[in-house]
């Protein structure tokens, strides 16, 4: 009989300035209105969206945010993961190549992604980390998710992980082997 030991969410995530335990973010891709909507509920005028195979890719600036200009997103169903690359602002380095975020996607004439709290950063060449475990965690302890939810988040992320760090940390190689073909207008 396995014990019920709780599971701490990190003292560093405990005030207002670090994330709290929160539902699952929802964000919106409305491809006839051209925007994004942010799981804030910011509408965002995007300036492209174009269907691939294997998903879609979103390209669209970034408005207020101090270290970050324009973004683009390719939203992948099967892998459940929304892959990112960010364009910093002149004389700002973001620390990371790609941001990948664990999610559930729904496609349609608005697509929707359901984030699964699992982020993974990487530097292309370079390594990779996996972020937000604790959040998943307290997610799953607070019943904002469920194990099934859980064990899809978990199971993507070492998808990603594996395929990444076999391919010498190159997303893009990674993807490719797996014939998802990346069209990113940023460099």
């Amino acid at each position: 009989m396995a014990a019920n030991f709780p599971v701490p969410v990190p003292i560093a995530r405990r005030d207002e300035t670090h994330h709290e335990v929160h539902p699952p973010k929802v964000e919106l891709f409305d491809l006839a209105a051209m925007t994004n909507t942010d799981p804030k509920g910011f509408v965002r005028a995007v300036d492209e969206y174009r269907r691939t195979d294997q998903g879609l890719l979103m390209a669209r600036p970034v408005d207020g945010h101090r270290r970050i200009a324009y973004f683009e997103s390719l939203l992948l169903p099967e892998l459940g993961l929304r892959v990112s690359k960010w364009r910093p602002k002149p004389g700002y380095d973001l620390g990371h190549d790609f941001y990948i975020d664990v999610v559930d996607i729904t496609d349609g004439p608005v697509w929707r992604t359901v984030d699964l709290y699992l982020d993974v950063l990487v530097r292309t060449g370079r390594d990779l980390r996996v972020e937000d475990t604790d959040e998943l965690l307290a997610a799953l302890r607070a019943r904002l998710i469920d194990v099934s939810a859980a064990q899809r988040a978990l199971e993507r992320t070492h998808h990603a992980v594996d395929g990444i760090a076999y391919h010498g940390y190159d997303v893009d190689a990674w993807l490719h082997s797996l014939g998802v073909t990346t069209i990113w207008r940023t460099h």
